[in-house]
């Protein structure tokens, strides 16, 4: 360890994190092409465990999917989701009724607040190529005081979500996508209200960083009292704070310090959770997030009641036609589209 370094371990399944964010996840599977309900050909489903298939297999899961690859209805209480969508397509319901299809770097971001019932389906679209998907999800906690507002989602398009390039001294880029926070005189696109990133005072980033082989590249000080993770999950090798290592971990630096990062040999890739903890207990079961056990226990109740609003769905787990492209519908009915 160094002064800079401040603790380092593996990266799993989930990814560690550390107060506001609770859970983080990078799923990368190599789909292959599409049948005409947009799932895998059947033959190749032959001894997965279908509904709980968490294991690599040929390069790709299905996750809680049957047919499409993904996660079909369940609830959310208490905190948010941030899934960044980098390849691959992600269709969206909800128990409000909204519903979208988002990918090639689009980022949607909901607060579950005090409930909400939603999919994650990955369709297979292409019939004639394979169908890669590579996706984040990040669940970032809510206060004690935002618990229980309106379920709410926004869509960040990649179009609207800043990129600055950066070259050292031998002309070496690093690549910054600001998902949340800002650098450089770039911000990223407003969260949605009631989020922990929406106070000033969060000091609240994601970040992802593309680093050309050799690269070096400073990452300027956030603010006293901050924590900040990096998580190097693509690439050969990574220094910083006078420690080096293999991609493949996560590691909690000294936030309000400069970093200077320097990839190895191969091109290397990163993810930056960064905020001011929300300092509160964490009562966690499950898809809920509370402060008290009772807390919990009210949120089960109060989802075997209402099921939060219901689902108004046909299938547990919608996709939406092939042809279509990426858009948004939100539950008063807005209809959005990129650009």
């Amino acid at each position: 360890m160094s002064d800079i370094v401040q603790g380092i371990a593996p990266l799993g399944f989930p990814w560690q994190t550390v107060d506001p964010f609770l859970f983080c996840v990078h799923h990368d599977d190599a789909y292959p092409a599409g049948n005409d309900r947009m799932g895998p050909d059947p033959r190749l489903l032959a001894g997965r465990r279908i509904g709980m298939d968490f294991e690599i297999r040929d390069g790709w899961r299905m996750y809680h999917g049957d047919v499409v690859p993904g996660f079909p209805r369940h609830p959310h209480r208490g905190f948010e989701t941030i899934t960044l969508a980098r390849r691959g397509y992600i269709d969206h319901s909800d128990s409000l009724g909204a519903t979208a299809r988002f990918g090639k770097g689009d980022a949607q971001w909901m607060t579950a607040g005090r409930g909400i019932v939603h999919s994650e389906m990955f369709p297979l679209v292409r019939r004639d190529a394979d169908n890669p998907t590579e996706l984040f999800q990040i669940w970032l906690n809510l206060p004690a005081r935002s618990k229980m507002v309106k379920p709410h989602f926004t869509m960040l398009w990649g179009e609207t979500i800043p990129r600055r390039v950066f070259r050292d001294g031998d002309g070496r880029e690093t690549e910054v996508v600001m998902i949340a926070g800002a650098l450089d005189g770039a911000k990223a696109p407003a969260p949605p209200p009631d989020s922990w990133a929406a106070d000033p005072k969060s000091d609240l980033a994601v970040w992802t960083l593309r680093m050309q082989p050799g690269a070096t590249w400073t990452l300027p000080p956030a603010r006293p009292g901050s924590n900040r993770m990096l998580y190097a999950f693509a690439g050969e090798s990574l220094s910083l704070g006078g420690v080096t290592l293999e991609t493949g971990h996560a590691i909690r630096v000294k936030a309000d310090a400069p970093v200077e990062l320097i990839n190895g040999g191969a091109p290397g890739e990163l993810l930056m959770l960064q905020g001011r903890p929300i300092g509160e207990p964490v009562a966690h079961r499950g898809p809920f997030v509370m402060n008290t056990p009772g807390e919990l226990r009210q949120a089960m109740l109060d989802y075997q009641r209402t099921g939060f609003g219901g689902w108004p769905w046909k299938a547990d787990g919608p996709v939406h036609d092939r042809p279509r492209g990426r858009f948004a519908i939100h539950a008063d009915g807005r209809e959005e589209v990129p650009g």
